[in-house]
């Protein structure tokens, strides 16, 4: 495989042509990683990949008791190597194995678990992966069935209610901010036209899942000036990062997840850099900029949802555009080298990774380890 690679330049860039989120669309400022670093990082991702092509079941997918979900990230990081891409085999095989989740609403889940949106989100950044004419009509028909899942109008939402622009993990489930942050990376992802309506209709809810009051008409965010962002504004406000029943009655806590999920969100959604919310986001992540745990999580619990974290880390600063950020003590870091540092001194001698904190399906070695390659693909500016 490791041949292929130098010798697959023109064939390269075909298959990047094709990519849903393709060298192409990087901001034109992105840093490249150096040299060696890169090397170091692909041959991790190398790694990675030989670990899955192991694990990949004979129907073609992974862990297909979670759906088309796992097998639709994992498709998607071999789809976007350049030695891999699209059209081999492993990917044609995990299509196969998630097409048969294909549904007549053209949502693409499994209709038993209730994770309509979350699955069909993952599912069409995969098919933003493959070229257009293998993928183009499953493209548009997943987008239109996500944004009639958004809350507003459709179901007689008012945009004075706090479920108005948010997506849940299905049609009835109350809205949250990781799903409707999925629901936008996928339509981002996959080309939606950025003047689409259901992104501002989104950044109502996203700017009321922000901890600032100056932007955010919700109870629980009055006097809240850090700029970070909870879970959901619904029932009161409600933070995976409160505990206890004593916490619980305080306001809700922000978190580095969420908050990265929020942010790169605003900015899918138009927000100029010089927005409240923006400068605000920027200033709560310069605070709390780490690699060591998903800041503002307490203290036990601060390694939850870690491979989470580094991924909206990194499609937000990707989104972003600045290849360095300072933190609130001066110091500079170029979060694509650091980030790339951190996540190989993670892997596994078997080329996985696994969060031993199993939350949120982080003891999955296949769901973590695809997440993890995608998340590496986009610092080094390829996603």
């Amino acid at each position: 495989m490791n041949a292929n690679r130098q010798t697959c330049s023109i064939a390269c860039l075909i298959v990047l042509a094709f990519a849903g989120a393709s060298l192409a669309q990087a901001p034109s400022n992105a840093a490249k990683l150096p040299p060696e670093l890169r090397a170091e990082t692909q041959k991790a991702i190398d790694k990675g990949l030989a670990y899955l092509a192991r694990t990949q079941e004979k129907d073609g997918g992974w862990t297909a008791n979670y759906g088309p979900a796992v097998s639709a990230i994992v498709g998607q990081a071999f789809a976007q190597d350049v030695a891999y891409g699209p059209q081999h085999p492993i990917v044609q095989r995990a299509l196969a194995s998630i097409l048969r989740h294909e549904q007549s609403d053209g949502g693409i889940y499994d209709r038993k678990q209730n994770l309509a949106n979350y699955q069909t989100s993952v599912v069409l950044m995969f098919l933003a992966s493959l070229p257009k004419d293998a993928a183009g009509q499953r493209v548009a028909k997943a987008q239109a069935f996500l944004t009639k899942l958004q809350y507003d109008d459709a179901e007689k939402i008012k945009t004075s209610d706090t479920w108005y622009g948010g997506a849940g993990y299905n049609s009835k489930k109350r809205p949250d901010l990781s799903n409707t942050q999925m629901m936008l990376e996928a339509l981002h992802q996959s080309g939606l036209s950025k003047d689409d309506p259901v992104y501002q209709k989104a950044l109502v809810f996203v700017s009321r899942s922000q901890m600032l009051e100056k932007t955010n008409d919700q109870k629980f965010a009055r006097g809240a000036t850090d700029g970070g962002f909870i879970y959901t504004p619904t029932d009161g406000g409600v933070s995976k990062a409160n505990e206890g029943l004593f916490e619980s009655m305080g306001p809700p806590r922000s978190y580095g997840s969420m908050t990265y999920a929020g942010f790169k969100s605003m900015l899918y959604a138009g927000l100029t850099k010089d927005d409240p919310r923006i400068l605000a986001c920027i200033e709560w992540i310069r605070n709390h900029y780490t690699l060591n745990e998903n800041p503002n999580l307490p203290g036990k619990r601060s390694h939850e949802g870690l491979y989470y974290y580094y991924h909206v880390f990194a499609r937000a600063l990707y989104a972003w555009g600045q290849p360095v950020i300072t933190d609130a003590g001066g110091t500079p870091h170029n979060w694509r080298m650091e980030l790339c540092r951190k996540i190989i001194s993670l892997q596994r001698p078997d080329g996985s990774w696994l969060n031993e904190k199993d939350r949120w399906l982080e003891g999955d070695a296949n769901y973590v380890t695809g997440l993890t390659i995608l998340t590496l693909q986009t610092a080094m500016g390829e996603k």
